[in-house]
């Protein structure tokens, strides 16, 4: 048999809240730890005076009843662990474990026990639910009923308010039923009108949290504080630890009750309760026990009459009655001797103790860290100045807490408390660099590859917007000519000339077009005409030497011999092309920059495969693009196909001056129109001509030279004819 059981997750009932901890039998006891507290309560195995075992929502659960009517309760064991509990409370406890079974009939109706500090409610042999009096707060009287009311547990997700119960009348004279019943409540309850007679009363105590002064009034079973305007009881169960702390100033003394439940003041919870002392004052006290009574009560501890200061005063009494030790400063000492470091926490300056087993800090708001509930601490570069640093803390429930404005003498100190307790500190300059892992050479060709693909992906991408054929320049050409034509035409008819079009010496085709026409003989209106006709072909040069810009802009594609072999469209365009009907097919009505953008989505959505087949059309058309530009280099075509383009231009220009020399002719009603016109061998030039070299090359002064020989040349004599008649 094993001298101790441990169990973990174990839940405690206290108050309808369920605090998870872990349990601990043995020889001498039963202990319990809560997780979140911390707090231990002990029972002594001489004190054991009842154990159930009995069926609860959480599995199964353990009931402990003290000799002086405590009673714990203890869930979430298993079925199995029975025996084992069972065979450990007769060896260690000589208890018989017993089962008893809860009644789960639903009736409201039964028999009331008062056993101890517990009501139990049974029905038949079976209890029905039980109700510990010290949760007790309130209890009033009716005429046939009685009514409990609970204290409140922060903790709970639900609490219990009040339960009333009905008490019928009895024949019995002289007996009040409903009397008897608030007599049994209150004599066990948790209320302060139920107390007897103080054991000693401090006077007008400064107290910090909650802030005034107060009388504390040290009773049995609980502590009372008496203020002008709130009162508060506090039992001593409720009380975790205690704490004597000096100031900093070496002339006052912190004393703090750490409490949970914590007391309340409206919507306002105080876990502590700090008060302060100076060390000057002294007082008298007499216990109100004879010293009988107080040598069997306090073994020595207390005695009937005291003496001394009031802090030394308060907490031997406090120590005595509620059984806790008393935590003072460790071996701690900062750079100005004194046991805490003056810091601000939130909004309020305040004082930091480092402690043998935690930190608190006073006073407000009174924060207490235990060193098992710490995750790591972290020294950070103070915000307001670099005289100073903050010490944070986090702790295994990622709740972080912040102490600033610590004064940079402190560091040492500190540093060396923390790294004693053995805490983790998270921003250790002595950290092992992480290793860097060297990348694999496989990857490093893989990326490269991968830099190389997307560079030609791209090249190829440019050349094929570069040469693909633009249709709308194209066309936008075309429109230009069919305008300048009309106006031509229309120019020719009125016989007007706009000041627009005048742009004199530009070019020396234009003086040789004004000058090798045939001159009139009359001032007429009608010879002013014809002059202005002659001149039509020079405005049309002139026009389309004026977009001469837009021409050194498209050079490079212009440059280019139509005969030649065009590039092959990319493996997009190609897609597109065979795509375009289906997708306007698809979306009816779509516009053009929305189907280019319809068509980039679908080709970067496209499956590899897909593009594979366009990609090897693509790579088809530009293996057959370099073969044709192999014969065309070796053909010559370039040269044939300048020739061609400058007779056709040369007899367009024929054509011209040709048909208005025959307008001239009909239309000219002086008769020196019908005389011969002589033949002119030189070139004249105009006032206005200004020579340029960037506009006169060596093509166009080869132009200009032709034209003055069709325009110099006599009209033949078809022509001639066709005057006369």
């Amino acid at each position: 048999m094993a001298d101790t059981l441990e169990f973990n997750e174990i839940y405690q009932e206290v108050k309808g809240s369920m605090n998870d901890g872990r349990l601990r039998l043995s020889r001498q006891g039963v202990i319990f730890k809560n997780s979140k507290t911390g707090k231990v309560d002990n029972i002594q195995a001489s004190e054991l005076s009842e154990g159930v075992w009995r069926r609860v929502a959480l599995g199964h659960g353990l009931k402990l009843i003290t000799k002086n009517g405590h009673v714990y309760k203890y869930d979430g064991f298993r079925e199995s662990e029975f025996d084992k509990l069972s065979d450990f409370f007769k060896s260690h406890y000589r208890l018989e474990l017993a089962e008893k079974d809860l009644c789960v009939k639903g009736w409201n109706w039964g028999t009331v026990r008062f056993g101890g500090q517990l009501l139990s409610f049974d029905i038949g042999e079976q209890p029905v639910f039980e109700i510990p009096l010290s949760n007790v707060s309130q209890c009033t009287t009716g005429k046939n009923e009685v009514t409990l009311e609970f204290h409140q547990n922060d903790d709970a997700e639900v609490s219990l308010m009040e339960v009333r119960f009905y008490v019928p009348p009895t024949q019995e004279d002289g007996v009040d039923p409903v009397e008897a019943f608030a007599q049994n409540v209150l004599s066990k309850a948790d209320v302060i009108q139920a107390t007897g007679d103080a054991i000693c009363i401090f006077r007008e105590l400064q107290c910090l949290t909650p802030r005034g002064r107060y009388d504390i009034r040290i009773y049995p079973t609980f502590l009372h504080l008496h203020g002008k305007t709130f009162d508060y009881k506090i039992p001593y169960p409720t009380v975790l630890r205690l704490f004597l702390l000096p100031h900093k100033d070496q002339r006052q003394m912190f004393f703090v009750i750490s409490l949970d439940p914590p007391i309340k003041q409206g919507q306002t919870r105080y876990h502590f309760l700090i008060l302060l002392f100076s060390k000057d004052e002294d007082i008298s006290l007499t216990l109100n026990m004879n010293e009988e009574e107080v040598e069997k009560r306090f073994e020595g501890r207390l005695t009937k009459n005291m003496s001394g200061s009031l802090y030394e005063m308060v907490s031997r009494v406090m120590k005595a009655l509620v059984n806790r030790k008393i935590t003072v400063p460790g071996n701690f000492q900062g750079h100005s001797g004194a046991q805490c470091i003056t810091c601000s926490y939130k909004a309020s300056s305040g004082l930091l103790y480092p402690l043998e087993r935690g930190f608190i800090y006073v006073h407000k708001p009174p924060v207490h860290i235990r060193f098992d509930e710490i995750s790591f601490v972290n020294f950070a570069r103070g915000t307001t100045t670099t005289r100073s640093f903050d010490f944070e803390i986090e702790t295994k429930q990622a709740t972080q807490y912040t102490f600033s404005s610590i004064e940079r003498e402190e560091y040492g100190k500190l540093f060396d408390f923390v790294n004693a307790k053995k805490l983790n500190i998270k921003n250790r300059g002595h950290k092992e660099k992480k290793k860097v892992r060297p990348i694999p050479l496989f990857f490093l060709l893989l990326l490269l590859l991968l830099v190389q693909d997307i560079k030609q992906s791209y090249d190829e991408y440019a050349d094929s917007d570069e040469d693909q054929h633009d249709a709308y320049l194209e066309r936008m050409k075309e429109e230009g000519k069919i305008r300048e034509e009309n106006a031509n035409d229309s120019s020719d008819e009125s016989g007007e000339e706009t000041d627009e079009s005048f742009n004199p010496g530009e070019e020396d085709d234009d003086v040789a077009e004004e000058f090798n026409s045939h001159p009139s003989a009359s001032s007429s209106s009608g010879d002013g005409d014809s002059d202005r006709d002659e001149k039509k072909p020079a405005k049309k040069a002139k026009i389309v030497r004026e977009r001469k810009p837009r021409k050194k802009q498209l050079e490079g594609k212009k440059s280019k011999d139509p005969d030649a072999p065009k590039r092959p469209m990319s493996a997009y365009m190609l897609w597109l092309n065979a795509s375009r009907e289906k997708i306007k097919s698809d979306h009816p009505g779509i516009s053009i920059t929305d189907l280019s953008k319809k068509a980039g989505e679908l080709w970067k959505a496209m499956s590899r495969e897909k593009k594979e087949v366009w990609e090897r059309k693509a790579e088809d058309a530009k293996r057959d693009y370099e073969k044709a530009m192999k014969e065309y280099s070796v053909g010559g075509k370039s040269e044939s196909s300048r020739t061609e383009k400058s007779k056709k231009k040369k007899k367009k220009q024929e054509k011209q001056v040709k048909g208005k020399v025959e307008k001239k002719g009909v239309s000219s009603k002086s008769p020196s129109s019908k005389s011969p016109v002589k033949p002119t061998t030189e070139s004249f030039k105009s006032k206005e001509f200004v020579s340029s070299d960037e506009s006169s090359s060596g093509e166009s002064k080869k132009e200009d030279s032709e034209e003055e020989e069709i325009a110099s040349t006599p009209p033949s004599s078809e022509d001639s004819a066709s005057g006369s008649d």
